[in-house]
């Protein structure tokens, strides 16, 4: 569809570019022009080849275009033990309420709980989400049928899955189709054997690619690895040559300075999951420490078990007020800081270099916040109000590759909404019977 916005305020997040009031043109699943009113109208003059039709015209009513977030990390079939599992400590959270109950899922289970979990994407302007879970294909074929993105890692451990098909997942869902695409990984040092990492190494050298894991999450996984082999997950890792090519870790909370000089010079991304790991006690990760060592930092919501909320609006604020607090600093961690987090780092860390921005030829991955509400008011500084007043509530429209998915209460995912309640229903009274 060819698609124009107009009457709009826009943040591109493009460096050093301000919010204007303008135009957006959308032309099948890319944005073809981005500009001022005044500039759209010589840009019409000067191309008048390139002025479509439109199939539809939104006037944005002094509302927000902005670029979609990106959920740098999730679990999205975890919908299924959402207030199930609840208040326990981390390793007793995942070995005796998510390990047994995951034992049981299938294929088929994951397919139809992800779709809530996209629902929710959706109503919170995720255009994008960085993924892990036990079944890529199924889970790749959930994100496909909904039209929504996705990039896939594997949690490849003792246990589950294997190197052998951690290239199969690779080589098959790159490209597969417009929507899924995968990057390589494993769950984590406390579940992978030595052999099983060396395994993965050789994988990552052999396609030159970047490597993730979760990462330094908690204390006690820290002291652990070091008891082990005498190094930090970080520097173990590191040690295998898993972060020659690049890549990064989610949660990252408990790192020293030697961790920090290996992240910078590997060229990682740090992923913060600060509702998770609030919620576990985990911790809180050192996120102007990272900053002021130009490690990129993202934002991911985490599972919808242990957070319970996908809500990038929740996050964003924890980020700065948890790192404020950590610091005790209230200039610590700049809204506008977070808000790069949540889009632009995101992006880049996913591998998503065409959905970073608002620009020509950039993906239309977008999202409209409703200005017209009591908590956008007055209007004295948007990048602030989005970061700590902004909510799920403010999001009018998202639309992923020019296709607008949701918009004001309703979807458009191929699916109705209350089948994809009851399937979960069931889903939940089979395994939990």
């Amino acid at each position: 569809m060819n698609i124009r916005f107009f009457n709009a305020r826009i943040l591109t997040m493009e460096e050093g570019k301000d919010i204007f009031q303008g135009e957006l043109w959308v032309k099948g699943d890319r944005i073809s022009f981005v500009g001022t009113g005044d500039e759209a109208k010589e840009y019409q003059k000067a191309h008048p080849e390139k002025a479509p039709s439109w199939d539809r015209e939104i006037d944005c009513e002094q509302n927000l275009l902005m670029p979609g977030f990106k959920d740098a990390h999730t679990h999205s079939a975890m919908t299924l033990m959402r207030s199930k599992a609840d208040d326990l400590p981390l390793q007793d959270w995942l070995n005796t309420q998510i390990f047994p109950i995951e034992a049981r899922m299938t294929a088929e289970d994951i397919y139809h709980l992800s779709k809530i979990a996209i629902m929710e994407y959706l109503t919170s302007g995720i255009t994008a989400v960085f993924e892990m879970y036990l079944t890529p294909y199924s889970v790749a074929d959930s994100f496909r049928d909904c039209g929504m993105r996705c990039v896939q890692t594997s949690c490849v451990n003792n246990f589950s899955q294997s190197v052998e098909m951690l290239e199969d997942y690779y080589r098959d869902l790159n490209g597969r189709d417009e929507y899924n695409s995968f990057i390589l990984g494993v769950h984590a040092e406390y579940t992978c054997s030595k052999e099983l990492l060396e395994k993965a190494s050789k994988l990552v050298h052999k396609y030159k690619a970047p490597f993730w894991a979760h990462l330094s999450e908690t204390k006690s996984e820290v002291e652990e690895c070091r008891e082990r082999y005498g190094m930090s997950p970080v520097g173990f890792m590191d040690s295998l040559g898993l972060f020659d090519y690049g890549g990064g870790g989610y949660h990252l909370v408990w790192t020293d300075d030697k961790d920090m000089e290996i992240m910078k010079k590997r060229g990682l991304y740090a992923v913060t999951n600060p509702g998770s790991n609030s919620k576990l006690a985990s911790g809180i990760a050192p996120i102007a420490r990272y900053l002021e060592k130009g490690i990129p930092v993202a934002i991911g919501t985490d599972g919808p078990a242990s957070n319970n909320c996908l809500d990038m609006f929740r996050e964003m604020f924890l980020t700065t007020a948890l790192g404020k607090l950590r610091d005790m600093d209230a200039s610590s961690i700049d809204a506008a800081q977070v808000l790069k987090m949540a889009t632009v780092n995101g992006a880049h860390a996913m591998g998503l270099e065409d959905a970073d921005i608002l620009a020509s030829g950039k993906l239309a991955d977008i999202v409209m916040l409703d200005m017209q509400q009591p908590n956008m008011q007055p209007v004295n500084n948007i990048v602030k109000n989005i970061v700590y007043s902004a909510s799920k509530s403010n999001v009018a429209m998202t639309m992923i590759g020019g296709i607008i998915r949701y918009e004001r209460g309703s979807f458009n995912i191929g699916a109705n909404p209350g089948d994809i309640y009851r399937k979960a229903e069931e889903i939940s009274k089979r395994l939990y019977s």
